[in-house]
């Protein structure tokens, strides 16, 4: 009966003890899910933020252009003016 009885115990922690291994994978498998969604997230948010850089180049480098072609024009008119 005592033999049994151990027996029981120790197959009934083994069942715990694989029960608990399941779950630690579920775990694992979940956080490196999570991982990676937000991997991904931080991509998109990066190459969002480059658009916008983008733009404000672009708008910059217009605005250089056309006080450029204001500044040409002027000394242009100086020097024809002479």
């Amino acid at each position: 009966m005592k033999k049994t009885l151990i027996a029981l115990m120790i197959g009934s922690l083994a069942g715990f003890a694989a029960f608990g291994q399941d779950t630690a994978k579920q775990d694992l498998k979940k956080s490196g899910q999570e991982v990676k969604k937000a991997g991904k997230d931080s991509g998109k948010a990066a190459k969002d933020a480059g658009k916008g850089v983008a733009k404000g180049t672009k708008k910059g480098v217009n605005k250089a252009a056309t006080g450029t072609e204001k500044g040409a024009a002027k000394v242009k008119a100086k020097t024809e003016g002479n």
